[in-house]
């Protein structure tokens, strides 16, 4: 029963998920470590070590180990997945000995970047690790039926990449990863209301105004919100009202970039598969696919049926879990 344990894990630049087969999501935490630099030893993990950015005293940083997709510090992050590990299996109801563990990768991630996730997972006790690409992940997630002869075109849109993919058959046909997510927008807020305003937003404060009041490149009924920031002029704190239309323009690059992502893609797609996404249409998973007005916004672009997956957030950790089912068929695919 121990040796057994089958997870998948979503190693994201925003959240990491832990999924059971049979328990499903047991675990969403934000990707962040916070380190005391001193002693190098860390004090807390995930939600905890969230509410700590931009707030700690100068011998406490809170890092996201993960950098677009890809680990940027493997001590941090081995440490962040051992701890996370340990909270899982304090959740499944034992210890988890040498679980079989499928963590997802970012398609356009290289053999060294894949290797630093492979043996950071087999560092903290995985028995054995297998490596799945996200946006296959993401159509198993989405309940799409990705072992078919039938192109299905997933746009996931993460924290820190963005991946376009077209799967057929249980292999990646055509596909595009951009390293432009759910944080580069929040960088674009900030640069933004620090050059019109002169205030200085942090990250969680960017992230609330997205999630609030930005909008993809639609028409709609214009919002406002109260922010508050530190006045790069006197340096004293203010308040500002922002207008949805004003974020909208800030983000405007960068949503174009992932438009340009997904024309890319479907411009390589075989013309036996391209019928098919005339039919199916294609399926936004990821936070990003949560921004009001994207979907409306991306069916106008590029003329083709715009779904949401059921649970965009959760589509990739769900799908790296079910692949076990399935990863033989896929690995097979693959080669």
């Amino acid at each position: 029963m121990f040796s057994n344990t089958e997870i998948g894990i979503d190693l994201g630049t925003a959240n990491t998920l832990v999924y059971s087969k049979n328990k499903g999501i047991v675990l969403n935490e934000p990707s962040v470590v916070a380190i005391d630099t001193e002693t190098k030893t860390v004090l807390a993990v995930g939600a905890e070590a969230k509410s700590m950015i931009g707030k700690t005293p100068g011998n406490i940083v809170a890092v996201r180990p993960l950098k677009d997709g890809v680990i940027a510090d493997f001590d941090v992050t081995s440490q962040m997945l051992k701890q996370i590990m340990k909270k899982a299996g304090k959740k499944l109801g034992f210890s988890i000995r040498k679980p079989n563990v499928v963590v997802c990768t970012p398609s356009g991630s290289t053999s060294v970047e894949r290797r630093a996730i492979h043996d950071s997972v087999k560092s903290c006790g995985a028995k054995h690790v297998h490596l799945i690409e996200e946006p296959v992940a993401a159509a198993i997630g989405a309940d799409l039926p990705v072992d078919e002869p039938i192109a299905n075109v997933v746009v996931d849109i993460g924290g820190g990449t963005t991946e376009v993919a077209i799967i057929s058959f249980g292999g990646v046909v055509s596909c595009n990863s951009i390293r432009i997510g759910g944080d580069q927008l929040d960088e674009d807020i900030v640069q933004f209301v620090r050059k019109k305003y002169n205030l200085l937003i942090g990250e969680r404060t960017a992230e609330q105004i997205k999630m609030e009041i930005g909008y993809g490149l639609v028409k709609h009924e214009e919002l406002s919100m109260e922010v508050r920031g530190r006045d790069l002029v006197t340096g004293l704190p203010k308040t500002i009202t922002l207008r949805s239309y004003e974020i909208q323009n800030a983000i405007k690059e960068s949503l174009l970039h992932i438009l340009e992502a997904i024309r890319a893609t479907l411009e390589d797609c075989p013309p036996e598969l391209s019928g098919d996404i005339v039919d199916q249409g294609v399926i936004l998973t990821g936070g990003g696919a949560l921004l009001n007005g994207i979907q409306e916004w991306l069916s106008n672009e590029i003329v083709v049926p715009v779904h949401i997956a059921p649970n965009p957030l959760e589509s990739v950790a769900i799908g790296t879990g079910r692949s076990l089912d399935v990863i033989h068929k896929l690995q097979k695919a693959a080669k």
